[in-house]
């Protein structure tokens, strides 16, 4: 299936910034992905990308935003009162662009986390689930589940794609977190891939496979949400 091309548009934030974004809308689609990207990397890079791609190949349309420390060319991300505006003027956007689909909103390391907070804090109009392209639980070397203690306020299903090499995130931890969770949490798991979900050539796969995994993996929950 050839893949749809992306429309730049800009989303207001308040009422003096606005951060791009890309829209993918693909042939008869059934859901709309509204994501943010990491802390070092914008909704341009490769990853986000591929992810766009892919999900349109699946019938899922997606929103892919900056936020506002990106835009502005900053490595420093906002704090979490403006990231979480932010997460909320794309998820309005990704409303008014789609009104009778289903929304899922999450992103990639940082971008869900933002998400996942701002939805806690108070539920993001419309959106169905969460899903998370490596959810940091705590930062590389400090292991800890205190990032997601407000995931108990989250009261919509949740995805959590995540890599069994993620330093962010090891698995004596986040297991514990999504059984906590429980029918709301979904674990799916990708074997030998780390926080990018780039694996070893060792493991005998290669990215593209593990991108496919994840992405099947994410459009087959859709399916259970959205049903």
């Amino acid at each position: 299936m050839t893949t749809a091309a992306a429309e730049r548009i800009h989303i207001e934030v308040g009422s003096d910034q606005t951060v791009s974004a890309l829209l993918i809308e693909p042939p008869q689609c059934r859901a709309c992905y509204a994501f943010a990207h990491g802390a070092g990397a914008g909704m341009d890079h490769a990853s986000m990308e591929t992810v766009a791609a892919g999900l349109g190949q699946r019938g899922i349309a997606t929103l892919r935003y900056q936020f506002l420390y990106m835009e502005k060319g900053s490595k420093r991300p906002d704090p979490p009162a403006v990231a979480h505006a932010t997460v909320r003027a794309a998820v309005a956007e990704a409303g008014r662009r789609f009104p009778v689909l289903p929304l899922i909103a999450g992103g990639r390391s940082f971008g869900g986390r933002m998400t996942s907070q701002a939805q806690a804090k108070s539920p993001l109009a419309g959106v169905r689930g969460l899903a998370f392209l490596g959810f940091p639980l705590h930062p590389a070397g400090k292991p800890s589940s205190e990032r997601a203690v407000h995931l108990a306020d989250v009261k919509i299903p949740m995805l959590f794609l995540q890599g069994t090499r993620d330093a962010l995130a090891e698995l004596s931890l986040l297991k514990p977190v999504v059984k906590d969770l429980g029918s709301r949490a979904t674990l799916h798991l990708l074997d030998g891939a780390d926080h990018s979900f780039h694996v070893l050539k060792s493991s005998g796969r290669n990215d593209r496979a593990v991108m496919d995994e994840a992405l099947d993996a994410f459009a087959a929950w859709v399916d259970e949400v959205v049903s």
